[in-house]
């Protein structure tokens, strides 16, 4: 069974930073593309940055140049470091996870965290 669990949020002022860690568990051999999404109170779910297992990057407009997400394969963990954060930044981040590669078998299906809450007051 795989389980995604984040750590890393809390609270800090506009201009501050904050690293979000999320480390995969289980029987897992590799995991094909890792990231973080995050949904702000009355907004829909959307994506922060994802990364490959080629180590390909996709960031969301809002945070590129701020935003950098970072992957520890032999850990199976993905970082979000994340600088200059502003008030729009706050919401609860999720850490996602699609085709894991276990020691039986390739799972597709797509992981999620149970979510860290990032507060940034102005």
């Amino acid at each position: 069974q795989v389980q995604l669990v984040e750590s890393g949020g809390g609270l800090v002022q506009a201009g501050e930073s904050l690293r979000l860690s999320c480390a995969a568990t289980g029987n897992i051999v590799n995991i094909n593309v890792m990231g973080w999404y995050r949904q702000a109170p009355g907004k829909e779910r959307e994506l922060v940055a994802i990364m490959s297992r080629g180590g390909s990057t996709n960031y969301a407009d809002s945070v590129k140049g701020r935003f950098t997400i970072s992957r520890e394969y032999t850990k199976n963990t993905v970082y979000l470091q994340m600088d200059s954060l502003k008030s729009d930044d706050t919401a609860v981040y999720y850490c996602n996870s699609v085709g894991i590669w276990t020691t039986s078998d390739f799972d597709a299906m797509s992981y999620w965290g149970k979510g860290t809450l990032v507060t940034v007051s102005s």
